[in-house]
Parts: C-alpha cells; structure tokens; sequence
C-alpha cells in the first residue's frame, strides 16, 4: 500500500535513487540558474547571440540600473501594499470563521463550510469579467487597495478550510473548562484557541503571502498602471518597445522572488511546525 524506504530497497535501485534524485534537483533548478546568470550578464552579450552560454563579465550593475531605468522600487512597494493587507485581512477572518465552524454546532454549520470549501473549485479565469465590472463600478479599479480587498475575499475560503480544521483538532476540554470557569465566548477565542493557533497562523500566512506576492494574472487584470501595479505585473514594463533587455527582466525576477523566500526562511520553523502538527496522535 506504502513505498518501501529506499534503505530497504535493493542496492541497485539505492544506487539509481542516489544518482536520479541530484539530476532531478539539477532539472528543475535548470531555469533559476539560466536566469541568474542572465542578470549578471552584459547586454552586450545578449546582442551577440550569447543568450545560453557563460558570459563574458560578471556585470552586478544591472541590478542597480534595473532601479534607474525602471519604477521597479515603486512596484515592489505596491507588492507590499497588496500582500500584507491581504495576509493580515484573510487570516484574521480565518481564525474567527474557522473557529465558529469548527466550536458551534448550528443547524447549517456544514453548509456554510462548503460553502466556503466550494469557492476554491471555482475557476478564477471566468470570474476576470464580473470581478473586473464589479471593481469598475465600486471605483475600485486600478487600485492596489481593490486588488487586496479581492485577494481578501478570495483567500478566505482557503484559509478558512485550513484553520478549521486546525481547531477541530484541538482539544475540546479546554474550551469547556473556560465555559465551566465562566469565560465568554470571546475570551475563549483570544486566551484560549488563538495562542493554540500561532503555528498555524505562521505557516498560513507564509502560504498567502508567496501566493499574492506571486500572483500574477489577477494584477493584470484590475491593475493598468505603475502606480498601481505590483511586481509580477510591472517585471514586462522593463522591455523596452524595441529592444527586449532581458539582463534586466532577469535581475527584476531575482529581486522579485527574494521577499518571500526571505519570509519562508525566517518562517521556516514555524511554517514547519503548522503543517505538521496533528499529523500524527
């Protein structure tokens, strides 16, 4: 039913596992590698052709000329502006529905749930027009408030699946104990349940933040202008109408993906802990 550990396969296939898994790894980082040589590569040699080879200098300039020729810095600012909000919005929201979900028993408990599970099934590319017309008519288009507002209520459904859960795994004596002792339902939740939630908390908005940082389709849609847009967006501004400078979109790419790698190695143990615990009795 279960994959045998690999120590316990036959020497062969330990033999092909140790050699299949760091050509494996060197696959996949194949394009992350291509692309930080091209940011450390001269645009002269992109004009000669030398897109796949080793460049010929070592050119650390284009990371800051990438500052100087393009908004860049005001892209990353309004990345911040988008995901934070919608991290602090959407897991806030979370830890209040998951633990009404999860602590009361009400008639159309479950319906309300799937409800909310529902949502993530649904394909976001044939919500672009309503969501578009509806930011349109709210005056919320082309603003990096209505784009966090919609990642909010998008992100919610998500991450209310991922809390309930949680707290329905939690022990339900020591709410009972509180009730016994008197306590309101609300201190229950903000001295009782919440500290019991940090390592989810944690790896939930590690989750959320490398998914808004990242989006990419959604600050196309309700996004038009630099002002506005975040980085993933902003990143194609870098060519120029004639001239494709891919030295620079390549730097941009690298400082683009630092945020939330950033975040998920100082993160990391927490995030670790919140994905593991109540796996296992």
């Amino acid at each position: 039913m279960f994959p045998r550990p690999i120590q316990q396969t036959s020497p062969a296939a330990q033999t092909l596992y140790k050699v299949a898994v760091p050509v494996a790894l060197i696959l996949w980082l194949l394009p992350l590698l291509g692309v930080a040589l091209t940011s450390v590569r001269p645009a002269s040699d992109l004009a000669q052709g030398n897109y796949f080879g080793w460049p010929s200098s070592v050119a650390f300039s284009n990371y800051a000329e990438v500052f100087t020729k393009s908004p860049i810095a005001g892209y990353m600012l309004n990345s911040f502006k988008v995901t934070i909000p919608t991290v602090i919005g959407a897991v806030a929201l979370s830890c209040m529905t998951g633990f009404a979900l999860a602590v009361y028993r009400f008639r159309s408990n479950l319906l309300v749930f799937f409800m909310f599970v529902a949502g993530n099934f649904v394909p976001f590319q044939i919500l672009m027009v309503p969501v578009r017309d509806l930011t349109l008519n709210l005056g919320m288009y082309n603003t990096w408030y209505g784009l966090a507002l919609f990642h909010i209520a998008f992100q919610t459904g998500f991450c209310t699946l991922f809390m309930r859960n949680f707290i329905k795994a939690l022990p339900f004596e020591l709410i009972e104990a509180a009730r016994v002792e008197g306590v309101s339902e609300w201190r229950i939740f903000w001295f009782v349940v919440l500290p019991l939630m940090r390592p989810a908390i944690a790896a939930l908005s590690v989750l959320i933040f490398t998914f808004i940082w990242n989006d990419f389709f959604w600050a196309t849609v309700l996004t038009t202008s630099a002002e506005t847009q975040p980085i993933t967006a902003g990143l194609s501004s870098l060519n120029g109408q004639w001239i494709a400078q891919w030295h620079l979109v390549s730097a941009g790419s690298i400082l683009a993906a630092l945020p939330p790698v950033l975040m998920f190695f100082l993160m990391q143990r927490h995030f670790i802990a919140g994905l593991t615990l109540g796996a296992v009795k």
